[in-house]
């Protein structure tokens, strides 16, 4: 493990970029971007949009480290290079920001008010490349849509026995069982999951550090126990479909949480716009999340 890099992560003012839409949300992710279908034939040809779309922004002047401390990348992304350097090592050498990288292969079915995990085969020979190629953390999705017990505890022990899986390889998983913003109990479900989590962190190893992305909660600083234990490097916000400007005000009310934002941060960039309107729509972006996160 990187202790530079896992310094900045802990201690630093910021917030992570997720930019790890991948499979079945890269069509939408493009779209959003104003790159309709017709733009791609092939699927090797929509990655290559997608790799595009994320080298702009990353070799943006406005995606910089006095406000971006991580980013979250998906695997296609890490197997590419910007400006003939592996993603990773670009992001972290020219830009000083640490890289991520998402692993898990989307979700199940719903059962029990949750989305556990699919399964992911050949997760040990990724985690021994994410090595190889200098990333630092990775992380992985479940969904919490209703507030029953056992499909909370469940969604948690999945998370906890991957994640530990992750921590061998020196890695540092970032555990995500997101609450569904639209849920009907969604501080229940909160109530629930706040529980489960300091359980299975009481279970690691004394040197096992994982992060933690989450929900916006409903309560102001209900997490704040989390953000404090000693395994916890840092506990990130996901903006989980609120636009940017709620996602925004709801985090600033969150003493020590910091955004994650995907939606949210590519909000506005387009395709379309001249190199000047992309940048000083991206600068104003991280600038509006960075307030939202150092509160």
């Amino acid at each position: 493990m990187n202790t530079k890099q896992l310094d900045r992560i802990h201690t630093g003012k910021g917030f992570i970029a997720a930019l790890d839409q991948s499979g079945g949300s890269t069509p939408k992710a493009l779209l959003q971007y104003g790159i309709q279908e017709d733009r791609y034939t092939t699927e090797e040809e929509m990655f290559e949009r997608v790799h595009e779309m994320r080298t702009r922004i990353i070799k943006s002047p406005a995606f910089d480290s006095r406000y971006i401390l991580g980013a979250i990348l998906f695997e296609n992304t890490m197997d590419r290079s910007i400006d003939g350097q592996l993603t990773a090592d670009y992001l972290w050498e020219q830009k000083g920001i640490v890289p991520f990288l998402k692993v898990d292969q989307g979700l199940a079915d719903p059962e029990n008010g949750v989305q556990l995990m699919k399964p992911i085969p050949g997760l040990d020979d990724l985690l021994g490349r994410a090595v190889q190629k200098h990333v630092f953390g990775t992380k992985m999705r479940s969904l919490i849509k209703e507030a029953d017990p056992a499909g909370i505890r469940q969604a948690v022990e999945q998370q906890f026995a991957i994640a530990k899986q992750i921590a061998g390889y020196g890695l540092v998983p970032i555990i995500e069982p997101e609450v569904d913003i639209h849920s009907a109990d969604k501080a229940k479900s909160e109530q629930l999951l706040r529980n489960e989590l300091s359980a299975q962190l009481s279970t690691l190893g004394k040197d096992v550090k994982v992060m933690l992305k989450l929900s916006i909660p409903t309560e102001d600083n209900f997490y704040s126990d989390l953000i404090k234990d000693p395994h916890v490097v840092r506990v990130v916000a996901l903006s989980g479909g609120y636009t940017q400007a709620e996602a925004n005000a709801k985090l600033a009310h969150n003493h020590g949480l910091i955004a994650s934002f995907s939606r949210a941060l590519s909000q506005g960039l387009s395709d379309q716009q001249t190199e000047d309107e992309f940048n000083a729509m991206l600068a104003q972006s991280t600038q509006d999340i960075y307030e939202a996160s150092i509160t």
